[in-house]
């Protein structure tokens, strides 16, 4: 496990997931780097992903929880319908109130680009969340908060990847995020359609990285400026 960096305050970071392992597909390198570096990281999974060919709900959470013991991170699982994900008031609630409860600092959501229903219903959900979360008079539980920054990870059912605002190194985390999609084996290792898919995302990585000079990378984009402390930041 990488050190984390003396001085580096910790924050509380939510991963906006449309089905269990969307996150681990985009951002799986980063969210174990997050960890690693001493940040507390919730990915929240909107459905079960449910029904699949070779999966169950039984065997995606118990899929999840070995995801979630490689990356070093927590999941709760909101369990709206899958292929059925409706951009509503009451999920976007039921979002704003798990992001109060953590205090979220910085939310993760898909990009709003896609071609899966999930996962533009998913982006808007949690897009609007973030602004529902910090309401005062409301009946969403908890304290209002605004996570200040939000940023979108590219889901692989998007099969481009328009302007990315920056990317991160992710080379020393590259076989955990492996590890951690392999450990999806309803989804990727017993259905055969998906069995080329870890390398495909790594190979999508690998790419970004040589945009880096480095091994491996993964791609973010944010419609907001984001900003840099120091030019130390850059590679």
């Amino acid at each position: 496990m990488q050190d984390a960096s003396a001085g580096r305050s910790r924050m509380s970071i939510v991963v906006v997931a449309p089905h269990p392992d969307d996150a681990e597909l985009g951002m799986g390198g980063t969210i174990a780097r997050l960890v690693d570096e001493g940040h507390s990281v919730m990915i929240v999974d909107l459905t079960d992903g449910e029904p699949t060919p070779c999966g169950t709900p039984e065997r995606r959470r118990a899929e999840a929880a070995a995801a979630d013991k490689i990356l070093g991170c927590t999941r709760i699982n909101l369990l709206l319908r899958n292929r059925q994900l409706d951009h509503t008031l009451t999920a976007r609630h039921a979002l704003a109130a798990i992001l109060r409860d953590v205090r979220c600092e910085i939310l993760f959501v898909p990009h709003p680009d896609d071609n899966h229903p999930d996962h533009l219903a998913a982006t808007r959900i949690a897009s609007d969340a973030r602004f529902d979360a910090k309401l005062t008079n409301s009946d969403i539980p908890g304290e209002p908060i605004h996570p200040r920054k939000l940023i979108h990870y590219y889901c692989t059912h998007l099969r481009s990847m328009p302007n990315p605002t920056f990317a991160l190194d992710i080379s020393a985390w590259r076989l955990r995020k492996r590890e951690a999609i392999l450990a999806y084996r309803s989804q990727v290792v017993d259905h055969p359609p998906n069995q080329t898919l870890p390398d495909d995302v790594d190979a999508r990585d690998r790419f970004v990285g040589t945009r880096l000079g480095v091994l491996a990378a993964e791609p973010f984009w944010c419609r907001e400026l984001p900003g840099l402390r120091s030019l130390d930041a850059l590679l």
